[in-house]
């Protein structure tokens, strides 16, 4: 006589889940984020309303883990350590420019820049999981490129991250130039001549 198992409700629920934030990222890279809807998640994830509430509190939220699920990277987050600050910094000052610059993806950041701007329980989640742990990873590189003497001894790795990071997403934000490997590797040269040792200092080349 065959033998009959009771259903797992735990992997029921991973089914459920996971069917949600697969269909949250396809609607929203179909039609944009202002045009989706719970209702149309739940409906193509074969789920009832409900259930994505029981979840999620919005649909900013639903949609948040959706990009994360989506672009999750193997193994902890790291920057890369060759030796070479400049190289390691513009490796992946380059990465962000294509990911902002690119089409599919534009749309839906912006939308969920203003989600992350307007709901605290969304913004809460983005800091914990995605940008603390990136400017964690980032003082630590410049922690370990300032003990080495490649940055002045009394470098604040805090403003030294938002020199990196924060011109980069200012143009991006307000469409002030293309985001190209260019401008990226020009962001890591000016940080980097700013927060060197100052007997190691030299003028920037003349791009004129």
């Amino acid at each position: 006589m065959a033998r009959i198992t009771a259903p797992d409700p735990a992997r029921r629920n991973e089914r459920s889940r996971s069917a949600i934030l697969a269909a949250a990222y396809e609607l929203v890279s179909e039609t944009g984020f202002g045009k989706v809807t719970i209702e149309a998640i739940a409906a193509r994830a074969g789920v009832g309303k409900q259930t994505i509430y029981r979840w999620w509190p919005s649909k900013g939220a639903v949609v948040f883990d959706a990009f994360l699920a989506a672009n999750e990277h193997e193994g902890r987050l790291a920057l890369p350590d060759t030796g070479d600050l400049a190289a390691d910094l513009k490796t992946v000052l380059r990465l962000s420019s294509d990911e902002l610059a690119d089409p599919a993806l534009d749309r839906t950041y912006r939308a969920l820049s203003a989600e992350i701007l307007n709901d605290p329980a969304v913004q809460a989640e983005y800091r914990t999981r995605l940008l603390d742990p990136l400017l964690e990873v980032t003082r630590d590189r410049l922690r370990s490129a300032r003990e080495a003497g490649a940055l002045a001894p009394g470098t604040d790795l805090d403003f030294a991250v938002e020199l990196l990071y924060g011109p980069l997403y200012y143009r991006w934000m307000h469409g002030l130039g293309p985001l190209d490997h260019d401008h990226a590797d020009r962001l890591v040269d000016a940080a980097l001549r700013a927060l060197e040792p100052a007997a190691r200092q030299t003028p920037p080349a003349d791009r004129t």
